[in-house]
This record gives C-alpha cells, sequence and structure tokens, in this order.
C-alpha cells in the first residue's frame, strides 16, 4: 500500500470539510463532492481537487469516504441512483463516517459487499473542533483488514481510533457515545442555571469543576458555549435528536433500559420543538432556562 491514496471525500459540511483538509495534509489526493458548490471550492483552496458528481468522485478513487447527515442521505449517496455503489471499481474501500443506525451500515455493507467493494462503518466523537485539530475518536466496524487498511486514513483524522467489531458496531459504539455525551450536556447546563441562580461567579466555578471528579470533556469544550450564550452549531441538536433517536430504538432492540437517556431525548426534542434545532447541542440550556422562568431570546 501506498503512503499517498487516491481517496473520494462525499459530503464536506461542518464536520467533512476539515477532515477532508487534514487529510489532504497527510499528502493523500482528495477529491470531493458536495451538494454547494463553496464547500468544494475550499477544499480546492485547501489543495484537494473538486468533482461535480458523486461518479466524477468516486471514478479513479481507492478509498470513499462519506460524511453526510443521516440514514436517508446515506442511502441515496451510497446505495441511490448515481450513488458511489455504482460508479465505484470492484476493491474500492468505502467508509462511511456519518452517523447512522446500525441496521443501515449493516444493509450498505451486504449490498457492498455483492458487488465486491468493501466497507467500514467509522462514525466519530469530537464535534467541529475535533475535526479541526484532527483529535476525533473514530470507532469502526468491518473486517479487520479492512481497518488495518485504513488505519493511517484514521490516524490523520482522531487521535482515538479503535476498531469494535463487525459491521454496524461502529454505529453501536457511536450510539452509546451520543447518549452519554447528551446527558453530560443537559446536566452541565441544569449546573449553569443553578450556580447562576445561587449568584456564584460562573466561571469560576465551571473552571474548579472542570478540575475534579466533575471534570469532562464536554464540560472544557462547551462551558465557553453556556457562559457567553454563545450557540453557533459545531453539532447542531437538529442532528442529536437524530442520534438520540437511534439510541433509543437500538436500546429497545437489545432490550437495554435508558432511564435517564428517555429523558433526555425527550429533552432535546422539546428544544428543537422551541426552535433551537440549528443551534449547537450545548444550546440545551436554554431549555432549562425555559423551565427555570427565565426569558429566552
Amino acid at each position: 500500500m501506498s503512503a499517498s491514496r487516491k481517496i473520494a471525500f462525499i459530503g464536506l459540511g461542518i464536520m467533512g470539510s476539515p477532515m477532508a483538509a487534514n487529510l489532504v495534509r497527510a499528502g493523500h489526493v482528495v477529491t470531493g463532492f458536495n451538494l454547494g458548490q463553496a464547500a468544494i471550492d475550499k477544499l480546492v483552496a485547501d489543495g484537494g481537487k473538486g468533482a461535480d458528481s458523486i461518479a466524477a468522485a468516486v471514478a479513479d478513487a481507492e478509498v470513499v469516504i462519506t460524511m453526510v447527515p443521516a440514514d436517508p442521505q446515506v442511502e441515496q449517496v451510497i446505495l441511490g441512483e448515481g450513488g458511489v455503489l455504482e460508479h465505484a471499481k470492484p476493491g474500492t474501500l468505502v467508509i462511511d463516517m456519518s452517523s447512522i443506525t446500525p441496521q443501515t451500515s449493516i444493509k450498505v455493507a451486504a449490498a457492498a459487499q455483492e458487488k465486491g467493494i468493501r466497507t467500514l462503518d467509522a462514525p466519530v466523537s469530537g464535534g467541529e473542533a475535533g475535526a479541526v485539530e484532527a483529535v476525533l475518536s473514530i470507532m469502526v466496524g468491518g473486517g479487520e483488514d479492512d481497518f488495518a487498511e485504513a488505519k493511517p486514513l484514521f490516524d490523520a483524522l482522531g487521535t482515538t481510533v479503535i476498531h469494535v467489531g463487525p459491521a454496524g458496531a461502529g454505529q453501536t459504539v457511536k450510539a452509546a457515545n451520543q447518549l452519554i455525551v447528551a446527558v453530560n450536556i443537559q446536566v452541565v447546563a441544569e449546573a449553569v442555571v443553578f450556580l447562576e441562580n445561587a449568584g456564584v461567579d460562573l466561571p469560576a466555578a465551571l473552571d474548579v469543576l472542570a478540575g475534579g471528579l466533575a471534570g469532562s470533556t464536554v464540560l472544557n469544550r462547551k462551558k465557553a458555549n453556556m457562559v457567553d450564550r454563545q450557540f453557533a452549531p459545531g453539532f447542531r441538536i437538529d442532528l442529536h435528536h437524530k442520534d438520540m433517536g437511534i439510541v433509543t430504538a437500538a436500546a429497545r432492540a437489545v432490550e437495554a433500559p435508558l432511564p435517564v437517556g428517555s429523558l433526555v431525548a425527550q429533552l432535546v426534542a422539546s428544544a428543537r420543538a422551541n426552535g433551537d434545532g440549528s443551534l449547537d447541542h450545548s444550546a440545551l440550556l436554554r431549555g432549562v432556562e425555559r423551565l427555570a422562568g427565565r426569558k429566552v431570546n
């Protein structure tokens, strides 16, 4: 295997754009496709190449990476007419890094196998900052040999890269990740309102909490958003709502109780229903403020 790979990257959004740029920096030849031209132009400015269709992007690719919002887009981009499986060469390695249901990843793997195409499901955690800084956690489902081949690519994108099992396993672990993150954000938001109502110096309080057992990556990454009430999306509530649907359905399928997770899923849904879907998931704070009787702009 040569150090430099020919990669097609489909989906240059908040996460995909910096990830594709990091692959370029690692020395790979990256051809991107996105529904919006501006993201393609940015990849070209970063040293990559642009394509005007999925077919053009994957024509010469050894590896295809997809990073799109949800199951319908994955099915359209990979399985649909004009999609990856229609145009990729046999032997191509297709890596879906979207966050979707395990069942869809298994469906994609089966369809790809029929065409002699290999797949990995490799969802990520770390948000926009993790993508930009190339410090994502990447949980990978699929064959061990395919994982070994893809490992150098993953290492250009993240710092924690682990093979967690067969097709669909990566998505199962990601669902657990999203459960933990949502609950963590919710309880940090509740602590913020509690501290403010008590008249405590909020930045000082959060700094000392971050240094003890209450500390977490969520607290470190999201405390500034909450202190400043700045909720530009690193990971939108709309997407976390989708992910909470995935984890609650997956947990039901394996008869795993989610008493706290189910409640937080409802609070995420409430935030979305109150018009906060396009905001960062740290805006769950706004829901706590509503419950506290505060006026939320």
